[in-house]
């Protein structure tokens, strides 16, 4: 039997014998015996530097400042640099001794960095980087080597990777750029008062300790080697691969956006990219810009600063690159606090605008020689043909015009950032009234929404600074004339424009003659401009209500604007008294200063054929004004476009926008302005929220809630709606249309009982049969109505409605009854010519009934239409039970009748 173990035993395992006793002691004391731990340990390297992540934050003996220190021989700096990058090569090399007999994770990744895949290497060179940055140089530069390979693939992995350590990691301090060696401040105050001479073997001057030197000596190598990483990026950022280039230029980005280290070339690397070739890179760069503005504020001067220096007046700077340059800043996002930022926009500005307005000098001809294989000159050196002419003068227009197209382009980009730089900006009146003569040449740019965005300026200043309003009140004038307002894609910015400057004028006559001006342009513009435009005079006849009179008040005669007035002669004089005439001013649209167009003397004609104008909403609009009704809803300019009635007619709705912010604009929105209070008409897409036309929550409204351009939809769908019932309701319909007519039968029996009682006698009163009926007919043929078994044929009648329905069996039974009554065999003279021989329906009244006096002539108009909606249905029933086929004995008949002719 086995001995039973104790509960230590049982816990520890069996405890093992002494060395020496037993079986095998011998053999044992052979053995070499192991070295003792503490011995180990006692022999690795002992390492001066804790390793950790944040080398940056390890406390280091303090060296005692030095107020203003004097700056240390060059010769001294640099021996100390060569001995402390002794030590540090020295630090990482104990480092390294320190893992070969390390844990198990360790020998992992070495295995992985010998063998294993390249996404695998480049992380676990990212492991060992993190672990301590300041002993792990060699993995940082194997992961740059990685960076500067010529794939793609394997150099983006490794750049984001030191990217990742770089900016969001905590390789580099957060909060402060790093320092070369010689910048040290601690290595100037230590070296302050000191011998000028020091060498390797020396005691460190001062208070410097070896292991200030190692982290010196450190971080003046990241600094270095940081900067040849960004050298290895903006290799990649000019790569022809356009993925390669956005990722580069975001690497850059989120670099810049971290850590204040290299922020200078890091942002002339992105700046320098609002001039890529390829539009998406350059948008890219913009919207990057943008967000490292919203990241940090305070870097909105030093960002405009570098595009003013590096791009926009940079010599040989493309103009696709000022062009996205000024987009960038003219969605700046100020406020007032941001003055001095405002200012430097403006001046910033100005300088582009008068380049842009300055005629490019004429350039001579130079005509180019080329040199062919033979060294002669390519085509003889004479002068070109006709074609090669012809040729050179089309590639001069086209590059001439695509320049005054981007010239353009710039000019309303420009004016864009000013208005939205004006307002927050502290300016004085020298600035802009040395620039009011180049905006007023603007005005008359080929570019409409240029001219627009000019006249927005001017007005600005002219309501600020109260000089050349009268000049832009005339330029206003004559801008509503321009054909090119038609199909203007600013209509909204231009009626705005209106609004500001009409309201803030201080001549009602001048006012005057522009409403009366914008009611001769609408005739030729579409209905949303229209109903605009209608809107904004009725908001100016609040500020201004002489307007009213030009609706009420009728205008003067043009005969009657003369009056003869005569003056006595003097006595001593013998010559006869002349008379002096008193002229009306009378309108005048041709006069170019609205001021002079008497239009207070004339009256609003244009406003009426507005109210038969073929768009509700205009009509509605017009008439509100005329009638000096109120106008409650502003008009919403997506509702009233053509593209959304027809629409409505496909039944098709507008998109919905999406949640994201996907390919919208980051522009500072117009409520952080103080001219929101000025904006008249606002684009609020009503066509992408309205109700859909063919829905029964539509069609089920009241006639007073619907829009008048809707009242059609809501007629045609309410009654078609209607025959869209369900079988219950179909049927509840149904049986409620059979009481209507049971009870407008009752009421002709009646009207029968009354007017003629012989006829009531002993017969059932719900109806006639057909004895009485036979009675009943005026006409001569009683028999052929009889052998009908009470089937009536109206041949005389308009209405074939029940004819057609039956088609095939209305001709198959052409030949009548028993009694041979067909269409062929009958005359037909005499059912057409006369209604004698027509046989009536039991529900006709007769003649004496309509003759009554008893009756209105409302009634029996009532009465009449009833009876003949129910001789209609009569005959449809009766058709329909007509025999398919005719019997033998009927087609004898017919055999022998054209016999016998």
């Amino acid at each position: 039997m086995t001995k039973k173990r104790s509960h230590s035993e049982s816990h520890h395992g069996t405890p093992k014998p002494a060395q020496g006793m037993g079986r095998g002691s011998m053999a044992v004391r052979d053995k070499p015996k192991p070295r003792p731990k503490r011995e180990a340990e006692s022999q690795r390297p002992t390492l001066m530097f804790t390793p950790q992540p944040e080398w940056h934050a390890a406390p280091l003996p303090e060296i005692p400042p030095v107020e203003s220190p004097s700056a240390p021989p060059r010769h001294v700096l640099d021996d100390l640099h060569k001995y402390g990058d002794t030590l540090l090569e020295a630090e990482i090399a104990a480092y390294e001794g320190s893992r070969a007999s390390s844990t198990s994770s360790q020998k992992f990744l070495s295995t992985i960095m010998s063998s294993g895949t390249l996404e695998d290497k480049v992380s676990a060179l990212t492991l060992l980087v993190q672990e301590s940055p300041l002993h792990t140089t060699k993995a940082f530069e194997q992961l740059l080597a990685l960076g500067r390979k010529k794939s793609r693939n394997a150099a983006l992995m490794a750049l984001g990777a030191l990217k990742d350590l770089l900016g969001q990691g905590v390789v580099l301090p957060p909060d402060r750029k790093l320092r070369a060696f010689a910048k040290q401040p601690g290595l100037a105050c230590a070296l302050h008062g000191k011998p000028a001479s020091w060498k390797a073997g020396d005691r460190l001057p001062g208070a410097i300790q070896e292991i200030h030197l190692i982290v010196w000596a450190y971080e003046d190598w990241l600094k270095r080697t940081y900067f040849e990483m960004l050298k290895v990026v903006e290799g990649w950022c000019n790569d022809e691969v356009t993925f390669a280039r956005t990722r580069a230029v975001t690497f850059v980005w989120e670099l810049l956006r971290e850590k204040p280290e290299q922020e200078e070339n890091l942002l002339r690397l992105l700046i320098n990219k609002l001039g890529d070739t390829d539009k998406k890179i350059a948008s890219r760069a913009s919207y990057l810009l943008l967000q490292l503005q919203v990241s940090h504020p305070l870097m909105k001067s030093v960002i405009i600063n570098a595009i003013e220096s590096d791009l926009l007046f940079r010599p040989g700077q493309s103009t696709h690159a000022k062009y996205y340059a000024v987009i960038t800043l003219n969605q700046t996002m100020l406020s007032v606090k941001e003055q001095d930022v405002a200012t430097k926009l403006l001046e910033l500005y100005f300088g582009l605008f008068i380049g842009l307005l300055k005629k490019p000098k004429g350039t001579e001809e130079q005509t180019q020689t080329k040199i062919n294989k033979n060294g002669f000159i390519q085509g003889g050196g004479g002068a070109p043909g006709k074609m090669a002419r012809k040729k050179a003068k089309e590639k001069e227009g086209d590059a001439y015009k695509s320049e005054e197209e981007m010239k353009e382009k710039m000019i309303a980009q420009v004016l864009t950032g000013v208005n939205r730089a004006f307002p927050f900006a502290k300016t004085d009146d020298a600035i802009f009234e040395s620039q009011m003569e180049a905006l007023f040449r603007v005005t008359h740019s080929s570019n409409f929404n240029t001219s627009i965005q000019a006249l927005m300026l001017i007005q600005q200043i002219s309501a600020t600074k109260h000089f050349s309003s009268d000049r832009f009140y005339r330029t206003l004038y004559e801008s509503l004339l321009d054909p090119r307002l038609l199909g203007s894609s600013k209509q909204i910015m231009y009626l705005n424009l209106l609004y500001r400057s009409l309201k803030a004028d201080l001549s009602v006559k001048r006012v005057k003659a522009f409403v009366k001006r914008l009611l001769q342009v609408i005739t030729l513009h579409e209905p949303p401009f229209v109903c605009s435009v209608v809107y904004l005079i009725y908001e100016l006849s609040k500020t201004f209500p002489s307007i009213k009179t030009m609706l009420s008040s009728p205008e003067d005669h043009p005969d009657e604007s003369e009056d003869e007035h005569y003056e006595d002669v003097p006595e001593d004089s013998t010559l006869p008294p002349k008379p002096t005439s008193t002229k009306k001013d009378l309108y005048d649209g041709r006069k170019r200063d609205p001021e002079y167009a008497a239009a207070d003397a004339s009256c609003l004609w244009e406003l009426l054929p507005l109210q038969a104008h073929y768009h509700p909403s205009v009509q509605l609009f017009a008439k509100r004004l005329l009638y000096l009704e109120p106008m409650k809803e502003k008009p919403d300019p997506s509702l009233h476009t053509l593209m959304n009635f027809l629409d409505k007619f496909v039944y098709r709705n507008a998109k919905t926008k999406s949640g994201g912010a996907h390919g919208s604009s980051i522009m500072q929105p117009l409520a952080g302005n103080a001219r929101v209070g000025d904006m008249l008409i606002t684009s609020r897409d009503g066509a992408r929220t309205a109700q859909p036309v063919n829905t029964e929550a539509f069609w089920q409204r009241k006639v007073q809630d619907v829009a008048v351009d809707d009242v059609f939809f809501h007629t045609y769908f309410a009654k078609a709606g209607k025959g869209k019932l369900s079988k219950k309701e179909k049927a509840a319909k149904k049986k409620d249309d059979e009481d209507d007519s049971e009870d407008g039968e009752e009421e002709i029996w009646k009207a029968l009982v009354q007017s003629r009682p012989e006829i009531e006698g002993d017969s059932d009163e719900e109806g006639f049969s057909d004895m009485d009926m036979d009675g009943m007919s005026d006409g001569d043929d009683d028999d052929d109505a009889g052998d009908m078994g009470g089937v009536e044929l109206n041949l005389g009648s308009d209405d074939e409605e029940g004819l057609d329905e039956l088609g095939s069996n209305a001709d198959a039974s052409d030949a009548g009854s028993d009694d041979d009554l067909g269409l062929e065999s009958a005359d037909e003279e005499a059912f057409i010519d006369s209604d004698e021989d027509v046989p009536v329906a039991f529900d006709v009244l007769p003649q004496d009934v309509a003759d009554s006096d008893e009756e209105t002539e409302a009634t029996i108009a009532k009465r009449q239409k009833k009876s003949e909606r129910d001789e209609k249905k009569a005959k449809r029933r009766k058709l329909k039970h007509l025999p398919t086929f005719a019997s033998a004995d009927d087609y004898a008949k017919l055999l022998d009748g054209d016999d016998s002719q």
